[in-house]
């Protein structure tokens, strides 16, 4: 949204939100939605450092980092609404559902080395088109059904869970997804009148923020989950009496 002070950047060639532009700093378009990206990224790196102490399958670890690149390039987006930031954001968003498709799937597929070759390709032939052509509402109806093939699964995990602070993460997580998705459409389809209010919620900050949350509540009820299927004996703890986490103990080998 166009106003505030001159831009370092130039022109804004991308999607533009309904924040104000260059508000507080010539070197920062989007200020509060550039900033609210650094809980995803603080939320991803602990759970990285769990992840990697207690030796949790790779998988996960890459899960995290591929969180924490996912909030880095929202974040140059913002800062710079450029087109080339945007797509910097954009396809990193489709990697990271390919990468939760994996994890949900792969422990009831039969073929092992089919799925993986499958998705890399995909990502890899998505990220060469996306560089080439503007998607525009394709993007986000193709991110739509990424995420809506997830669910079935986590559903699965779901029911066959049994263990209530689990179950808890999965409800947190469903909580942050809807209340990030209405706050997202809310800025996007109303930013005309919101605009004109004397304050502005800020509803694509507040996405982020959720989505941070949301990311880190599904990672985490996916660890418990793959424990259980390992034998590990994970249980939901709270670092701080309030941010949950795995541990998990693994039998010793003989």
């Amino acid at each position: 949204m166009a106003d505030g002070l001159s831009s370092f950047w130039g022109p804004v060639t991308s999607t533009d939100w309904c924040e104000k532009n260059y508000v507080y700093s010539s070197y920062i378009a989007e200020f509060l939605n550039t900033l609210s990206n650094v809980p995803c990224i603080l939320l991803a790196l602990f759970g990285l450092i769990n992840a990697l102490r207690q030796r949790f399958e790779k998988r996960f670890s890459v899960l995290h980092i591929s969180n924490m690149i996912l909030a880095i390039g929202s974040m140059l987006y913002h800062a710079t609404l450029q087109h080339m930031q945007q797509q910097g954001d954009e396809t990193p968003m489709v990697w990271e559902m390919l990468l939760y498709i994996y994890i949900l799937y792969s422990p009831d597929w039969h073929y092992k080395s089919t799925m993986p070759t499958f998705l890399f390709l995909y990502g890899a032939a998505f990220a060469v088109a996306h560089a080439l052509f503007r998607f525009g509402i394709g993007f986000k109806v193709h991110y739509a059904v990424l995420c809506l093939l997830c669910i079935p699964r986590m559903y699965k995990y779901y029911i066959h869970t049994t263990d209530v602070p689990a179950k808890r993460l999965a409800k947190l997580y469903l909580a942050t997804i809807t209340v990030g998705s209405l706050c997202w459409l809310c800025d996007r389809l109303f930013c005309e009148k919101i605009s004109l209010w004397y304050f502005n919620p800020q509803g694509h900050a507040l996405w982020h923020t959720f989505m941070g949350f949301n990311s880190y509540f599904a990672n985490t009820f996916l660890m418990f989950c793959r424990a259980q299927q390992r034998g590990w004996n994970p249980k939901v703890v709270h670092a701080m009496g309030w941010l949950p986490y795995v541990k998990i103990d693994k039998p010793k080998v003989q």
